[in-house]
């Protein structure tokens, strides 16, 4: 049925129902009317809008903590940079502080210049095999110097300043050997001591670059066979 099939007469009998109802019970009926009409406006258009909302609110707080995390994060990075570069100027102070392998030769010279300038004797001056590391390797010198207390002072303190690393291990000094055994040591030679040590230098072993394409570098090195 159309609302505009709806007549007036038809209505009468419903108004004349409520007509006759108490004030009381018209009253309520309206109160009754009104809460269906905010119900049914509250179910399908305020509850939607709460519910977006609620969600909303809640994107919202994990964006916050997702925020607060960044900046804490973020808050790192200059510490995190600092330390980066408190570890390159470690390793680059060690990096320099260890030969190359062009640097080796002018180093073991040196040490030896200052055994001459102490005023020592050398009796042997011998570098040894390498020993290899991680990222350096090891380069002993077996020495034997004869000379006085002082004087082997002075040539291990000179080694001490070079700026590059050299270390002194295996130190023994004994007095000389008598020539002949009924001969007793001269003056001279009684100060004298006969001082045999190692000397360990480092060098830096640089990691040989692995090539692009294995296969192509073998292909490359193999002759190609005529048929």
């Amino acid at each position: 049925m159309k609302l505009s099939d709806i007549s007036l007469e038809s209505l009468e009998p419903a108004i004349e129902k409520i007509a006759s109802l108490t004030l009381v019970q018209r009253i309520l009926i309206c109160v009754l009317t009104l809460f269906l009409l905010l119900g049914v406006f509250g179910y399908f258009f305020f509850y939607p809008q709460y519910t977006r909302l609620d969600t909303m609110t809640t994107q919202l707080k994990q964006l916050e903590q997702q925020v607060a995390s960044a900046r804490a994060s973020a808050s790192q990075i200059q510490k995190f940079r600092q330390e980066m570069k408190d570890a390159e100027q470690d390793f680059n102070v060690t990096r320099n502080a260890l030969p190359d392998k062009e640097e080796i030769p002018m180093l073991l010279t040196s040490i030896s210049q200052f055994g001459h300038d102490a005023g020592l004797e050398f009796v042997l001056f011998e570098p040894k095999p390498e020993v290899s590391r991680d990222f350096y390797a090891e380069i002993p010198v077996s020495i034997t110097v004869s000379g006085n207390y002082h004087n082997v002072g002075m040539f291990f303190d000179k080694v001490s300043n070079l700026n590059r690393i050299v270390n002194i291990k295996d130190i023994k000094m004994t007095p000389p050997a008598a020539k002949d055994a009924k001969t007793a040591p001269s003056a001279k030679d009684s100060t004298r001591l006969v001082t045999s040590c190692v000397a360990v230098t480092y060098k830096f072993i640089e990691t040989p670059a692995a090539p692009a394409n294995k296969a192509a570098a073998k292909g490359a090195a193999q002759p190609a066979v005529k048929k």
